[in-house]
């Protein structure tokens, strides 16, 4: 296997981008309540959008109640299966990681087995290399639109991408882990779930070469939201002749973009605890103003969910300090109304010290 790629100044501007968020992230002092929250978000979103591109209808609200372990009637059966089995093969790269061992073909088989086990009556042979000739369609049209090599040439075609990723490279490692997604996905050795092994696959390569970002991004939400883009971008490769250029180009795009997204989540938090030490507020407000932060607004239905052992007028005088001390504003007159949205107030917007 011999990759062909150039690097653009695309790629240079967005490997920055990346090392920056890397950088910041292994520096800043985030609480670990705030780093379990976002994990826990991070992995709902991958899990949600990367069943989602292979075809799953279920909405994120389910998705999160699906893995919540709530009961979710109104879903189809093997799109929650998906979702479910998506969560149990990341835990088990996140647990394999802790070994440093190579990546084999067998861990590869083990991440699809765990993919595809139980769903559309096995029809995806969990860990097995597919024995029949399979064929990438367009979902509408139905034309076929690439044609993965004979079942024959997959055993060498894997065992020739396991022995580049296991090889000492000179590429960077997020290149390596894209290319490692657009080499398994063109191969297609298997049935079915080419494509969440391939992004799993892309994740490991970069857990591995200490890129986890503290296990905050979501790589597929970038994807699913422009999938026509993302498809091009593989198909692009084959149309070039296999030069991964224009694939490399949008992977690290993607990359430095969820950075970029986490960083800024980062650094919101950061100020919300500088001002919640300046201003001495107590857990209730902190946790409001991080929402705040977040979200652009606040109101008191949304304080209620972050503290639902607390009553409403408790939150209200919480909300009005946080208005006395300049921090939020509000619309209408009456702190009491339930229909009061708040913002930020003049010193969270530099009008004054």
């Amino acid at each position: 296997m011999n990759p062909r790629f150039q690097i653009t100044h695309r790629v240079t501007a967005g490997l920055t981008r990346i090392e920056r968020a890397r950088g910041f992230l292994d520096a800043a002092k985030l609480s670990e309540d705030w780093l379990a929250t976002m994990r826990s978000r991070a992995l709902l979103l991958e899990a949600h959008h990367t069943t989602h591109i292979e075809g799953t209808h279920l909405t994120l609200e389910q998705s999160e109640r699906l893995l919540a372990g709530l009961a979710v009637p109104e879903a189809d059966p093997d799109d929650a299966r998906e979702l479910l089995n998506y969560r149990d093969a990341f835990e088990f790269v996140s647990g394999y990681l802790g070994d440093g061992g190579p990546v084999t073909e067998g861990l590869i088989r083990e991440i699809h087995r765990r993919l595809v086990a139980g769903v559309r009556g096995g029809a995806g042979q969990p860990g097995e290399y597919r024995r029949v000739q399979n064929y990438v369609v367009n979902s509408v049209t139905r034309q076929v639109i690439y044609t993965p090599p004979p079942p024959g040439d997959v055993p060498p075609f894997m065992a020739d991408l396991v022995e580049w990723l296991n090889a000492p490279g000179e590429a960077h490692p997020v290149l390596t882990a894209g290319i490692a997604q657009f080499q398994l996905v063109h191969i297609h050795p298997f049935v079915d779930g080419n494509g969440r092994t391939s992004r799993l696959l892309s994740t490991l390569c970069l857990y591995r070469a200490g890129y986890d970002f503290k296990r905050l991004f979501s790589i597929s939400e970038f994807y699913d939201r422009d999938r026509p883009a993302f498809y091009a971008a593989i198909q692009g490769v084959r149309d070039r002749g296999m030069d991964l250029t224009g694939w490399l180009d949008f992977f690290v795009e993607g990359l430095a973009t969820q950075m970029d997204e986490v960083k800024e989540r980062g650094q919101r938090v950061i100020k919300a605890d500088v001002v919640t030490r300046k201003h001495g507020l107590n857990e209730r407000q902190s946790a409001a103003l991080r929402y705040l932060f977040e979200h652009g607004k606040i109101t008191i239905q949304d304080f209620e969910v972050l503290s639902p052992q607390i009553n409403r007028r408790s939150l209200q005088r919480d909300l009005k300090a946080l208005v006395e001390k300049g921090l939020l504003q509000g619309t209408g007159t009456s702190p009491t109304d339930p229909n009061r949205v708040y913002s930020r107030g003049p010193v969270l917007d530099g009008r004054e010290l």
